[in-house]
C-alpha cells in the first residue's frame, strides 16, 4: 500500500443535510504535525473517559488498554502500538483520512488491518461528532484487539463483510446491524454485573452512563437474526442494547455461514429500534422516556 499525504476528510453539510464524504486514502500518522491543542483535547478526552469506566467498562477492555501502553500524556503513536498488537495477536493499525467506503473498510479488517483516523476532533466537538475521529478509533475500538478472541470476531467479521457486499445491499444491511450492535454498541454480562465493550459506548462519557444506568433502554439477550432485523441510532443514545455472556459466546453464533441467513431474513420486516418482541429475554424493559419517534435507521 503507498501511503498518501495526510488530509483531514469529515462530512459535508448541505441546505439538504449531511452528506457522507468517503478517503480511499491510506496514511502515516503525521505524529509531529500535532498541535499542543491536539494533545490537549486527546488527554481530555482520555481522562473524562478513564475516570468513569472503571465498573462500568469490561475488564477485557480496561486491561488491555492498560496492556497497549494508552495514556493521556500524548496521543500514542500508531507504530509504537503496533509493536504491542503485532505480538498480542497479528493486528496492525493503518492511518486513514476519514469513513472508508465499506468494501475497504472489510477487506481491511479481513486482513488484520485497522483503519484509524488520524486526526483528533476539534475542541468545540469535545461532547459530540459525527464521523469516527482518532480518539473514538483509537480508545474505543483498539483496546479490544488485544483480546485473542475479539481480535478473531473482527477479522470473521471483515471477511464475512466481504461476502454480504458480493450478495447484495440487503444483507449488507442486515451485517451493518449486527457490527452496530456489538463492535459499537455492545454490553457484556460479566460477574460482577452489565459492563460496556462497544466502542461507541466506551468512547462516550454521556452514553457510558446511559447505556448502564438509565431506565429508558431495553436491555435485551443477544440474538443474531433478531439484532440483524433490528434498526438503530445514529442521531442519539440507543433505544436497546443487546447482551452477550461472552466473547466466545458472540464467535460461535457468528461461525456459520450467513448466506441462508440473508435468505430466511429477506422476507421478514425490519424491527423498530425500540421494539420489543415476545420471544426476546429481556433484561430490562425501557421506559422509552426521551425517545424520538422517528428516525431510526
Amino acid at each position: 500500500m503507498s501511503l498518501q499525504q495526510p488530509r483531514r476528510v469529515e462530512n459535508l453539510h448541505t441546505d439538504k443535510g449531511k452528506v457522507p464524504v468517503y478517503a480511499t486514502g491510506i496514511v502515516a500518522q503525521p505524529w509531529d504535525d500535532y498541535t499542543a491543542e491536539d494533545h490537549a483535547t486527546w488527554a481530555t478526552l482520555f481522562e473524562r473517559q478513564r475516570e468513569i469506566l472503571p465498573g462500568r467498562a469490561s475488564q477485557a477492555f480496561l486491561h488491555a488498554q492498560d496492556a497497549m501502553g494508552m495514556s493521556p500524556h500524548a496521543i500514542p503513536r500508531y507504530t509504537e502500538l503496533n509493536r504491542v498488537l503485532g505480538e498480542a495477536t497479528g493486528w496492525q493499525l493503518i492511518g486513514v483520512e476519514g469513513l472508508l467506503p465499506e468494501l475497504d473498510f472489510f477487506d481491511h479488517l479481513a486482513n488484520r488491518r485497522f483503519p484509524v483516523t488520524w486526526w483528533i476532533r476539534k475542541p468545540d466537538q469535545i461532547d459530540y461528532i459525527e464521523e469516527p475521529d482518532l480518539f473514538h478509533d483509537l480508545f474505543g475500538h483498539v483496546p479490544l484487539l488485544m483480546d485473542p478472541l475479539f481480535a478473531d470476531y473482527m477479522q470473521a467479521y471483515g471477511r464475512g463483510g466481504v461476502k454480504a457486499h458480493a450478495i447484495g445491499p440487503d444483507a449488507l444491511q442486515n451485517l451493518t446491524r449486527l457490527y452496530w450492535y456489538t463492535v459499537e454498541f455492545g454490553l457484556i454480562r460479566e460477574a460482577e454485573g452489565l459492563r460496556i465493550y462497544g466502542s461507541g459506548i466506551v468512547s462516550s462519557k454521556g452514553e457510558s452512563i446511559h447505556a448502564l444506568e438509565s431506565d429508558a433502554p431495553n436491555r435485551i439477550g443477544f440474538d443474531l437474526e433478531r439484532i440483524m432485523r433490528t434498526r438503530y441510532r445514529i442521531d442519539s443514545y440507543q433505544k436497546t442494547y443487546f447482551v452477550i455472556d461472552s466473547f466466545e459466546q458472540l464467535i460461535e453464533a457468528t461461525r456459520p455461514d450467513f448466506t441462508p441467513i440473508y435468505a430466511r431474513l429477506a422476507d421478514q420486516p425490519s424491527i423498530p429500534a425500540g421494539e420489543i418482541l415476545a420471544t426476546d429475554q429481556v433484561l430490562q424493559r425501557g421506559t422509552g422516556a426521551g425517545w424520538a419517534s422517528d428516525g431510526d435507521v
